[in-house]
């Protein structure tokens, strides 16, 4: 059966849960469940598109023949657990896809039969019947697959009814069983028979006819009250008709010398797998092994599940070495509490051992067991402590698959563990093994589960694990991915729940056959170290498990709890040689770019002034404009080149400097301070001066001093007014001989604000008067007149070959 993909609807206020129905085809059905409701009627509001109903455990005691004529698309009806005594299944004959009708639990002691042609599930077991409710016409259901039957009485002209239907499983349920009739059971023709069986009940017949009636039998609720026969009375049943393969045992309650006999019965019949599970025995023993017949048998595999002992008396070892002398292919007795294990002192059949769910010890491997033909052996949920014992026991085995999760196993490093080339499957899970594991394992292992330990780091001197190809170290200790230098196959990896911080590269580079890893819920710290990992799920065919919901930052503070995939690692700032290189070149370019600009824009001449400019302007703010004023000393201060100093000299300055002193003119040879640089007595110059004449010709802008002089000039924080400045032009200069750091100069000369020279020299007077009257300024009073007097007569003297010496152009 499977749970239906529904859509929920109400019913009676109640929403609909997921319902089961048998095995239809797999499409979208409309539930209605309305169980556990106490109705006492089905709903009358019924939606009509139903196809799977629930009406379980209710208080329904009879069912009207419109119950169902609205929901005619029904395929799923469930019944059980009600109050119904009588069923006239006519109830349904609107409802042409019943496919499934579950009446089991009721109060059933009759039942009206109708062809429901397409009906494949009929279960009508855990009633009240007399007599096996069947005729003739359930002979007619030739589409039925499952059957449910019970009745207080089985006889064979019953089941003669339906002995012509191949049926896939058919359910016994009994209240009560009063009388079997022996051979009715063979009549059937099934895969299946599961008999549950009421209390107090001898199944001995049961059983024997079970075996001759399907492949599979399954018996539940067998007890300590039947009556068994005694072994000369088994050899002496013919059981040349028998049919089962697979015998389950369920709910078993029984004395020891009960359940040997069922052992020893069954020992003999066709049956190849017998399990039994749930089940309690004990009493006083009086056979044993020894009295056990081994001989003709074609058992291959024997189940004893969930074992419960209450007080008997019997040792132990008997009933081990009962089991174990069978010489099966496989044993398996879990959930036991079974302390040890005995074999017999001559090599067994046994290929498949399961011991799980005990509590075994070291004890077992201490003694010598000889399994010559061992492949699987299960040993999980024991007591076992040294991994390196386990290891000599196997070692005498051609054993393949090994499960020893969930002891106690360690491994020390002084302890030899020997190995058989034939493990390929190992798990050790759930124990406390350390790094040192990894020096006690098989060579040829290729599945190995080591997750729930506490492993640190897979060690770089472990043995080659040449053929691993997958490995399990989830929930341990790690804090890095292990390397794959010693697994070269490595396909799948699981490292889910360590401290792995940064993935290491090593893993990156060697680990690339691995196709399948999990790494997720680890403390992942989201700096550049991890940017390699981040892109193995874009960049490369591994896939991650969990990706990306599983991989999240646990480092730094402020990235917790993002996802790797949304985090952004710059490739600048995580690859160390690229950002060289890009710092290399950002230098490069910028130190190209500034001397493209010296060179170009001639930049050093721009900071000097810049410097000279920051220490005028410091000067100035320290000095009030009365002290500028009485600072100031000449009318006019001249700055020209060395090339144009004959007309400076023979016609400038004569025609400038009179008799009268009105005008006093400032020129750099006269006045220089040795005591100062030349910049400095630039700066002293034009602070001094009420104006500045520049005698412009192209000489001037070709000289760096000239352009020195200008910048300050212009710039000239001494001076509240923006008239300070003449331009004389000597010389016509064309525009592209003009540099660009004299661009002022440019715009002033594209003005014309200048005074031209003119080349007639009848027009000299009006240029000298225009001159005159630019530069004319009342400096007159007495005191400063002596002051400059005095200053001028003090620079004459030290005029000279110091002039030549510290200036060389502009003179």
């Amino acid at each position: 059966m499977r749970l239906i993909r529904n859509i929920y609807i109400f019913c009676s206020i109640v929403m609909t849960v997921e319902g089961e129905a048998p095995e239809l085809p797999e499409e979208r059905e409309l539930v209605t469940n309305c169980s556990n409701m106490s109705l006492r009627k089905v709903p009358a509001d019924l939606t009509p598109a139903t196809t799977t109903l629930d009406l379980s455990y209710n208080l329904l005691f009879q069912l009207q023949s419109s119950d169902f004529h609205s929901v005619s698309k029904l395929k799923v009806l469930i019944l059980r657990h009600n109050r119904i005594q009588h069923l006239n299944l006519k109830t349904f004959e609107f409802n042409k896809e019943l496919r499934y009708l579950d009446l089991s639990n009721n109060r059933l002691k009759s039942i009206t039969w109708y062809l429901l042609a397409g009906l494949r599930y009929l279960d009508l077991s855990f009633n009240d019947f007399d007599t096996m409710p069947i005729c003739e016409e359930a002979g007619n259901m030739s589409h039925l697959e499952i059957l449910g039957l019970s009745g207080a009485k089985i006889q064979k002209s019953d089941f003669q009814k339906i002995a012509h239907l191949h049926l896939n499983t058919v359910f016994l349920g009994f209240r009560t069983l009063s009388h079997y009739e022996e051979g009715s059971l063979p009549i059937l023709n099934t895969t299946k028979l599961h008999i549950v069986l009421p209390m107090d009940t001898n199944f001995w017949v049961l059983l024997r006819d079970g075996i001759k009636t399907s492949k599979i039998l399954e018996m539940t609720n067998i007890d300590g009250k039947s009556q068994f026969v005694s072994y000369e009375m088994q050899r002496n049943i013919s059981l040349e008709n028998a049919k089962t393969s697979v015998l389950l045992l369920n709910k078993v309650d029984l004395l020891w010398d009960d359940l040997f006999h069922i052992l020893q019965f069954v020992w003999h019949t066709s049956v190849e797998h017998f399990q039994i599970q749930n089940v309690t025995f004990g009493g006083k023993a009086y056979l044993d092994h020894n009295s056990f017949d081994y001989s003709n048998t074609v058992m291959r595999t024997i189940k004893l599940e969930h074992v419960h002992f209450r007080v008997f008396y019997i040792q132990q070892d008997n009933i081990y070495l009962l089991l174990t002398k069978m010489d099966i292919e496989n044993l398996t007795i879990s959930n036991a509490q079974m302390p040890h294990m005995l074999f017999p002192n001559y090599p067994t059949k046994f290929q498949y051992l399961n011991f799980a769910n005990n509590i075994l010890t070291d004890e077992l491997f201490k003694r010598t067991i000889q399994l010559p033909h061992l492949k699987t052996l299960i040993l999980n949920s024991n007591k076992l402590e040294t991994l390196s014992l386990v290891s000599c026991f196997a070692n005498n085995t051609p054993l393949e698959r090994l499960d020893l999760s969930q002891n106690l196993l360690q491994h020390k490093n002084d302890e030899n563990c020997s190995w058989p080339e034939t493990v390929v499957n190992m798990n050790l899970s759930y124990n406390k093994l350390s790094d040192s594991v990894f020096r006690c394992l098989p060579k040829g292992i290729q599945i190995l589960d080591l997750n729930n330990n506490q492993i640190q780091t897979v060690p770089k001197e472990t043995i080659h694990l040449m053929a691993l190809r997958e490995l399990n170290i989830a929930f341990n200790f790690l804090t890095d991915l292990p390397g794959c230098s010693h697994f070269s196959r490595l396909s799948i990896l699981n490292v889910e729940m360590n401290l792995i911080l940064s993935p290491s590269l090593d893993f990156v580079q060697s680990c690339q056959g691995v196709k399948t890893l999990n790494a997720g819920r680890n403390p992942f710290r989201c700096t550049c170290e991890l940017k390699n990992f981040i892109q193995l799920e874009t960049y490369s065919e591994v896939m991650m498990v969990g990706w990306s919901d599983s991989y999240t930052c646990e480092y730094p503070l402020n990235l917790r709890g993002t996802r790797l995939k949304d985090v952004h690692l710059p490739e600048l700032s995580c690859n160390t040689a690229l950002l060289i290189v890009t710092i290399v070149v950002i230098m490069l370019v910028l130190g190209l770019a500034v001397a493209f600009c010296c060179l170009h824009f001639d930049l050093p001449w721009y900071f000097r002034m810049l410097g000279q400019c920051t220490q005028t302007w410091h000067r100035v703010r320290k000095t009030t404009q009365e002290q500028l004023k009485r600072n100031v000393r000449f009318h006019a201060f001249i700055s020209y080149s060395e090339h144009d100093s004959l007309w400076v000299k023979n016609e400038l300055i004569p025609n400038l400097e009179k008799e009268d002193g009105s005008i006093l003119i400032c020129l750099y040879e006269r006045y220089f301070d040795p005591g100062k640089s030349i910049s400095e007595n630039i700066v002293s110059f034009i602070e001094k001066s009420y104006k500045s004449i520049f005698v412009l010709s192209p000489n001037f802008v070709q000289n760096e001093w000239c352009h020195y002089e200008f910048y300050f000039a212009h710039h000239n924080l001494f001076h509240e007014n923006s008239d300070h400045i003449i331009l004389i032009l000597l010389e016509p200069i064309p525009f592209y001989c003009i540099p660009t750091r004299c661009h002022k100069l440019k715009t002033l000369l594209e003005k014309k604000a200048y005074l031209e020279w003119p080349k007639d020299r009848r027009k000299c007077g009006l240029f000298w008067a225009n001159l005159r009257v630019a530069i004319n300024v009342n400096i007159s009073a007495t005191r400063e007149m002596y002051e400059l007097q005095t200053f001028t007569e003090l620079n004459e003297e030290s005029r000279g070959s110091t002039v030549s010496l510290m200036r060389t152009d502009c003179l």
